[in-house]
């Protein structure tokens, strides 16, 4: 959804017996899928050429990668690699909503990332006094995603971004201004930017988000 505060969990229920695959339609190169799987069903283990990142919407699954396993859950982040054996299989019975980006070949990845291992997004960055903090997680051709922080009373001023956007809100709440027009914003929400689409993000108390720039 485009211009105004939105759930990939609530837009993409789990549907019994079904997984459920969607194009984001964030850009080409870098391709944005948002997945539903229905209690009890599961992606068989595959490869892709590329690295893979998971970003966990709501329920829980389990990811297998190569000999490893991995249980996720909502704003959990889990990466692989190009080549790496991964299957995901919904956990408990609600299901599992989730985002997945496929990525080009050439990235530079931050040594924080480890191959299989499950992260928690909101307490990968720590808060800094008056301050916005920001941390890339991983940044090549075409895309970047980052995460940030923001102590209270701090905002992003009006700016424009070379790409298409999305923003996942991790902690706390803020208010996004978009094209003159605000939108409140609280943990477990999300928001789209179109590319040069003029947006500031203005703390309401502490806040932290992730975000997902495409550019191609």
């Amino acid at each position: 959804m485009e211009h105004q505060v939105f759930s990939i969990a609530a837009e993409h229920p789990p549907k019994e017996g079904m997984t459920i695959s969607t194009d984001s339609r964030l850009g080409n190169g870098t391709k944005v899928h948002f997945f539903s799987l229905g209690p009890g069903t599961d992606i068989s283990a595959e490869t892709y050429d590329q690295p893979v990142l998971y970003i966990g919407a709501a329920g829980g699954g389990q990811l297998s990668v190569g000999q490893q396993t991995a249980a996720a859950g909502p704003g959990d982040l889990i990466f692989v690699p190009a080549g790496a054996l991964c299957g995901i299989k919904a956990a408990g019975q609600t299901g599992f909503i989730y985002t997945e980006i496929l990525m080009k070949k050439e990235i530079n990845m931050n040594s924080i990332l480890k191959s299989a291992e499950v992260f928690s997004l909101k307490n990968m960055i720590d808060y800094e006094k008056g301050s916005i903090a920001n941390m890339d997680l991983v940044s090549g051709q075409g895309m970047k995603f980052m995460i940030l922080s923001f102590d209270e009373g701090c905002a992003l001023s009006e700016h424009r971004a070379p790409g298409n956007a999305l923003l996942f809100a991790l902690e706390g709440k803020a208010v996004i201004g978009y094209e003159g027009k605000q939108y409140p914003i609280k943990e477990g929400e999300n928001f789209r930017f179109d590319k040069n689409g003029l947006h500031s993000v203005t703390a309401d108390g502490r806040f932290k988000m992730a975000l997902l720039l495409v550019t191609e």
